[in-house]
């Protein structure tokens, strides 16, 4: 069964960074791409990032140029550096699996961006 452990959010004020990691466990996690959602208050959940099992990137428009995900198979981990932080990146941050969801999403991790 697949485990998705979200960690690293928190309160920071806009133009700040964070760096988010999602810890996988119950998969061959270096056959796998992975994806970041988010949700934000009142919205649906949205796509935001994905990695390939080569390393290849993918970015939302909204995200393009101020966030980056990466990846370490030795410790079954992704990543996701956040940085030029605006309000609007306020959400839940989510991972999964790629191309296929798994169901079992992890609990998130909260990330506010106020000052």
């Amino acid at each position: 069964q697949v485990h998705l452990v979200e960690s690293g959010g928190g309160l920071v004020q806009p133009g700040g960074s964070l760096r988010l990691s999602c810890a996988a466990s119950g998969i061959i996690f270096s056959i796998y791409g992975m994806d970041w959602y988010r949700q934000a208050p009142g919205k649906q959940r949205e796509w935001v990032a994905r990695i390939t099992s080569g390393s290849s990137t993918n970015y939302a428009d909204s995200v393009k140029g101020r966030f980056t995900i990466s990846r370490d198979n030795a410790k079954n981990t992704v990543y996701l550096q956040m940085n030029s932080l605006k309000p609007e990146d306020t959400a839940v941050y989510y991972c999964n699996t790629w191309p296929i969801p798994t169901p079992s999403w992890g609990q998130g991790t909260q990330v506010t961006v106020s000052s």
